[in-house]
């Protein structure tokens, strides 16, 4: 099969061995891939993925089953996205069944391959980890991004409202179209965010260069979930406002986690999360499609970091 890989900073197409389709696994003919920061990191060599997981880019995909084996409550045909540690980004991958979720019905399979990586991001941060409560406030740095994106608009749907900070007043319209209540552009003054504080949930894919500024805006018993580290690996915090407000910081990645934390991550966005996409209260936020001899064109544009919501390489438009 014929699969992207990175390769010193640059993205290449090569042959490589499809994986078999063990027992409780399933096979995908991939539609189409989302691409993350991930991906982007990976192909610069900063980001290898876990151990045993295929080294070809893609987290996430969407296309039809076309094997299933022993124990997988899937059948050849099935059209589904999933959740990948990677290999999203080849003519086909063989995944974990628990998980795949089923494309939701009127959504196309690139629109479908936009979803599972962002929103599986979102909803473990923001209400497994930071135990967002319906009320409670929510700040979302990088608003405008497939994570921010979906973040905003869980939060809409289950009763949160929310600010972000952005990097331009187009970007900061998009977000409050979605559903935030307003927000700051993060090149003017990041401070005038005190107008909506305190926080209650932090969701921060920046780090270092917004610690102290999070650490002003968070509220008493505020929990603050770093997901990467846009903006630097090394804060210095003053510890003295750290515990008079009892905040809690957690540290998260999605990408190591085991096949059974994923599986119930996954078994959960199907009951509470998918739905909403049948109820039209969630949608895709796809603003771009390529073709796959346009991946490096995609993985420039990711890189932009002009883009509001999600990109998605289309690698069998036949599906």
């Amino acid at each position: 099969m014929k699969a992207l890989q990175g390769i010193e900073g640059r993205v290449e197409w090569a042959e490589r061995t499809s994986e078999p389709c063990g027992s409780g696994q399933i096979r995908i003919r991939v539609a189409a891939a989302g691409l993350n920061r991930a991906d982007l990191l990976q192909r610069a060599g900063h980001y290898p993925p876990p151990p045993g997981a295929s080294d070809i880019l893609g987290l996430e995909c969407a296309g039809v089953v076309s094997e299933v084996g022993a124990g997988s409550p899937w059948r050849v045909g099935d059209r589904v996205c999933a959740l990948l540690a990677g290999g999203g980004m080849a003519e086909d991958v063989v995944v974990h069944a628990g998980h795949a979720l089923p494309v939701p019905d009127g959504l196309s399979l690139a629109e479908a391959a936009a979803l599972p990586e962002v929103y599986a991001t979102a909803w473990l941060n923001l209400f497994q980890l930071a135990r967002l409560q319906p009320g409670e406030k929510a700040l979302i740095h990088a608003g405008a991004g497939g994570v921010g994106s979906a973040a905003i608009q869980l939060c809409k749907a289950f009763g949160n409202p929310c600010w972000v900070s952005v990097g331009s007043a187009d970007r900061l319209a998009y977000c409050e179209s979605l559903g935030a209540q307003g927000g700051v552009l993060r090149g003017e003054n990041l401070d005038s965010l005190k107008d909506f504080a305190p926080f209650d949930v932090i969701l921060d894919p920046v780090g270092a260069s917004y610690a102290a500024l999070n650490l002003s805006l968070i509220a008493l018993d505020g929990r603050w979930v770093v997901i990467a580290m846009m903006g630097g690996r090394r804060a210095e915090l003053d510890l003295a406002k750290f515990l008079a407000k009892r905040v809690q910081i957690t540290g998260s990645t999605l990408r190591n986690r085991d096949d059974a934390f994923k599986a119930a991550l996954i078994a959960e966005l199907r009951d509470k999360v998918w739905p909403l996409f049948a109820e039209k209260r969630l949608a895709p936020q796809l603003e771009r499609t390529f073709r796959a001899d346009q991946a490096e064109e995609a993985f420039a544009l990711l890189e932009s970091n002009q883009v509001n919501g999600k990109i998605v390489l289309l690698l069998d438009d036949s599906l």
